[in-house]
């Protein structure tokens, strides 16, 4: 079986989409880890109720002391923020670390599923190296709302009539925000007068299968 390490950020429904398609025999693969850049995410209590250990990545704890004013610093600290994420994704250690965290398996996949911040060419580049393919979940159509907000904007420009559709993809990750190869896209009509909240379900609803299948296809690839 090839194994799964998904990076979280925040409540991990799509998470929780995962580890539910994997009881069901939809998933026939193993999640082996779940990483956050949040130490208050719920994932990380999902994953822990389904026995699947867990790592936090903090990005604050980089920036710990050092101003916004001080920009090159933290861009140095944001710099070994990366080479020791793409550390803990291959090895389960970071530098200086002689062990791997505790139940650390090297993935053949990581799946991107509500992780929010940006992944660089310093992380990018050592995975594809090592072999591990990198997908990421956005509720967006191709070339369209990259970046954050992509749910709101959408809706936005669906109800000044500018769209008609909006939708959800599952792509390889670059170092271009949103921008890799398509690997599932669904789109979901836009309609007028609808509220944001209603839209923003709909997308979530449809997000839940779609990083299922999406994950799945990219699995048969690795085959």
């Amino acid at each position: 079986m090839a194994r799964i390490t998904v990076l979280i950020s925040g409540s991990g429904t799509n998470l929780q989409a995962l580890l539910d398609a994997q009881k069901q025999g939809k998933l026939n693969h193993d999640i082996t880890h779940v990483i956050s850049s949040s130490e208050t995410a719920y994932g990380l209590i999902r994953a822990q109720q389904n026995s699947i250990p867990t790592t936090t990545h903090l990005l604050k704890t980089y920036y710990k002391g050092i101003p916004k004013e001080q920009t090159k610093e933290r861009q140095q600290r944001r710099e070994q923020f990366n080479l020791d994420l793409a550390n803990l994704l291959i090895y389960g250690s970071i530098e200086g670390e002689t062990d791997p965290k505790e139940g650390y398996i090297k993935p053949d996949l990581i799946v991107c599923a509500g992780w929010m911040l940006i992944l660089s060419p310093t992380i990018l580049q050592p995975l594809e190296k090592a072999g591990i393919t990198i997908i990421n979940l956005h509720p967006a159509l191709p070339g369209a709302f990259d970046g954050t907000h992509a749910i709101d904007r959408c809706w936005k420009a669906g109800q000044d009539g500018e769209i008609t559709k909006g939708g959800v993809m599952i792509h390889k990750v670059i170092a271009e925000v949103d921008r890799g190869e398509p690997i599932l896209v669904k789109e979901i009509d836009l309609i007028k007068g609808e509220p944001l909240e209603q839209y923003e379900k709909r997308v979530h609803e449809v997000e839940h299968v779609a990083i299922v299948e999406g994950t799945n296809i990219v699995l048969n690839q690795l085959k």
